[in-house]
Protein backbone atom coordinates (compact mmCIF):
# COMPACT_ATOMS: atom_id res chain seq x y z
CA UNK A 1 0.00 0.00 0.00
CA UNK A 2 1.43 3.91 -0.82
CA UNK A 3 0.72 6.09 1.17
CA UNK A 4 0.76 9.84 -0.22
CA UNK A 5 0.57 13.11 0.95
CA UNK A 6 -1.49 15.93 0.65
CA UNK A 7 -1.67 19.72 2.85
CA UNK A 8 -4.51 21.27 4.70
CA UNK A 9 -3.89 24.69 6.36
CA UNK A 10 -6.78 25.51 8.49
CA UNK A 11 -8.75 22.89 11.19
CA UNK A 12 -11.36 23.94 9.53
CA UNK A 13 -10.97 22.52 5.91
CA UNK A 14 -13.23 20.56 4.57
CA UNK A 15 -10.98 19.42 1.51
CA UNK A 16 -7.45 18.72 1.18
CA UNK A 17 -5.05 19.39 -1.52
CA UNK A 18 -2.99 16.51 -3.11
CA UNK A 19 1.01 17.07 -3.34
CA UNK A 20 1.09 14.74 -6.04
CA UNK A 21 -0.52 12.93 -8.33
CA UNK A 22 -2.36 9.97 -6.93
CA UNK A 23 -4.55 7.27 -8.04
CA UNK A 24 -8.11 6.11 -6.90
CA UNK A 25 -8.26 3.76 -3.98
CA UNK A 26 -4.55 4.86 -2.76
CA UNK A 27 -4.21 6.33 1.12
CA UNK A 28 -3.61 9.81 1.59
CA UNK A 29 -2.01 10.66 4.84
CA UNK A 30 -2.29 14.18 6.45
CA UNK A 31 -2.29 16.35 9.68
CA UNK A 32 -5.81 17.57 10.57
CA UNK A 33 -6.74 19.10 13.57
CA UNK A 34 -3.65 18.08 15.07
CA UNK A 35 -4.29 14.23 14.05
CA UNK A 36 -2.67 11.79 11.71
CA UNK A 37 -5.86 11.19 9.37
CA UNK A 38 -5.67 8.54 6.54
CA UNK A 39 -8.27 8.96 3.43
CA UNK A 40 -8.83 6.26 0.62
CA UNK A 41 -9.49 8.35 -2.69
CA UNK A 42 -12.10 7.46 -4.67
CA UNK A 43 -11.31 9.34 -7.69
CA UNK A 44 -7.93 9.93 -9.48
CA UNK A 45 -6.37 13.18 -7.65
CA UNK A 46 -4.29 15.61 -9.90
CA UNK A 47 -1.60 17.63 -8.57
CA UNK A 48 -3.01 20.77 -6.41
CA UNK A 49 -6.79 19.25 -6.73
CA UNK A 50 -9.01 19.02 -3.61
CA UNK A 51 -10.53 16.03 -2.14
CA UNK A 52 -12.83 16.12 0.70
CA UNK A 53 -11.60 14.45 3.89
CA UNK A 54 -15.07 15.07 5.72
CA UNK A 55 -18.44 14.03 4.66
CA UNK A 56 -20.00 17.19 2.75
CA UNK A 57 -23.88 17.82 2.36
CA UNK A 58 -25.70 19.59 -0.76
CA UNK A 59 -25.73 23.41 -0.08
CA UNK A 60 -22.95 23.27 2.62
CA UNK A 61 -19.82 25.80 2.54
CA UNK A 62 -16.82 24.19 1.11
CA UNK A 63 -13.59 25.85 3.02
CA UNK A 64 -10.07 25.25 1.95
CA UNK A 65 -6.91 26.87 3.91
CA UNK A 66 -9.37 28.47 5.84
CA UNK A 67 -11.67 29.99 3.35
CA UNK A 68 -14.84 29.50 1.97
CA UNK A 69 -14.39 28.58 -1.75
CA UNK A 70 -17.94 27.43 -2.61
CA UNK A 71 -21.14 25.64 -1.78
CA UNK A 72 -21.86 21.78 -2.45
CA UNK A 73 -24.05 20.74 -5.74
CA UNK A 74 -24.48 17.47 -4.32
CA UNK A 75 -23.39 15.39 -1.06
CA UNK A 76 -19.20 14.65 -1.42
CA UNK A 77 -17.91 11.87 0.16
CA UNK A 78 -14.57 11.69 2.04
CA UNK A 79 -12.08 10.49 -0.21
CA UNK A 80 -13.84 12.21 -2.88
CA UNK A 81 -12.26 14.94 -5.92
CA UNK A 82 -13.80 18.20 -5.16
CA UNK A 83 -14.19 20.15 -8.49
CA UNK A 84 -16.51 21.89 -10.59
CA UNK A 85 -18.21 18.98 -11.22
CA UNK A 86 -19.53 18.67 -7.38
CA UNK A 87 -19.03 22.18 -6.53
CA UNK A 88 -20.23 25.47 -6.98
CA UNK A 89 -18.18 28.86 -6.47
CA UNK A 90 -19.24 31.79 -4.66
CA UNK A 91 -16.86 33.72 -4.51
CA UNK A 92 -17.19 37.34 -6.59
CA UNK A 93 -21.04 36.59 -7.23
CA UNK A 94 -23.06 39.29 -5.46
CA UNK A 95 -25.87 36.72 -5.02
CA UNK A 96 -23.69 34.64 -2.54
CA UNK A 97 -22.09 35.86 0.18
CA UNK A 98 -19.00 33.72 2.34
Amino acid sequence: MNIYQAVTMNENDKVAVALKNVEKNSTVELMHKNEMIKVVLLDDIDFGHKFSIVPIKKGEKILKYGEVIGAATRDIEVGEHVHVHNLEGTRGRGDQVG
